[in-house]
């Protein structure tokens, strides 16, 4: 019985025995190919859900710390509804093709504490950006959490990430740091709430202090402000600005990217804008906005 599987031989008689044992295989694998084509694969779990929309916005895919707006048409221009951090209303209105509610805003502002200047952005990939889904260093409240400096960060440090509904709010520390009492002051002074149509005002307490509109350090503009689009796109910037004409200052999302950056004032509201040319002049030229 064993020799009639040895393939080892050399010559006719050992081809012959080489094909019947082939064939016996293919004898062998066809009752089994049978059984797998005829199995029942069984209920497949089901996707899991994904989150709905705040209100009437929606997430835009792969940045989920955007809001992406409902625009509704006016003229050949479209119309959105947008609230800056500190709670003021504003229509904007700008040339259907620039896109600005499909491009999704996020709010930046900037902060005091105990007189040291910080600085709340919203990142564009959301937390992820931050966590790299690792664990945290520290939780001081349940929706703040602390995590190791981000590599290339230059003179950063540890960040702090804020969770506020689903938005998620990231502090990069300055220079030695904030001391725990103060990491702790922040946690439990900053204060966000999401409105029906999914914007984040925020407020504050002492030690904390919200940087007021027109506010500046060290030539940067630290109010509270609107940023649509990022990644390596384009960005449009709002930033409200009383006497815009002679207090505005373009901030740093759009003059650090280093690209052409244009920028005008809209009554108290500057907007700077960084892309293409044929972007940037089309905005400039054709987004307007009225406070409410």
């Amino acid at each position: 019985m064993a020799d009639q599987f040895d393939v080892i031989e050399q010559g006719a008689r050992g081809r012959r025995r080489w094909i019947g044992l082939v064939a016996l295989l293919a004898l062998l694998l066809i009752p089994v190919v049978s059984l797998l084509a005829s199995r029942d694969p069984g209920p497949q779990p089901s996707a899991t859900p994904t989150p709905g929309p705040i209100g009437s916005l929606t997430r835009i895919g792969g940045a989920p710390n955007l809001l992406n707006a409902p625009a509704r048409a006016k003229g050949g221009d479209e119309v959105i509804e947008v609230v800056f951090p500190h709670g003021v209303r504003a229509e904007v209105r700008y040339p259907a093709e620039l896109g600005l509610g499909e491009m999704g805003s996020r709010p930046f502002q900037g902060a005091w504490i105990d007189g040291q200047y910080r600085q709340f952005t919203a990142p564009y990939s959301g937390e992820f950006e931050v966590t790299k889904g690792g664990e945290p260093i520290r939780h001081y409240t349940p929706n703040v959490t602390l995590w190791p400096r981000q590599a290339g960060s230059g003179y950063y440090g540890q960040v702090l990430l804020f969770a506020f509904g689903r938005w998620r709010l990231a502090m990069s520390d300055r220079g030695q740091g904030l001391t725990f009492d103060q990491r702790m002051a922040l946690a439990k002074g900053l204060k966000g709430r999401v409105t029906k149509d999914g914007y984040l005002v925020l407020s504050a307490k002492e030690p904390v202090r919200l940087a007021k509109p027109g506010e500046t350090v060290q030539g940067e503009p630290v109010g509270p402000q609107l940023w649509f689009g990022g990644g390596v796109g384009e960005v449009v910037a709002l930033v409200p600005t009383p006497d815009c004409k002679k207090r505005a200052r373009v901030p740093a999302v759009i003059r650090g990217r280093g690209r052409s950056a244009d920028s005008v004032c809209r009554g108290d509201v500057l907007v700077a804008v960084t892309g293409s040319q044929p972007f940037r002049k089309k905005a400039i030229e054709g987004i307007g906005i009225t406070l409410k």
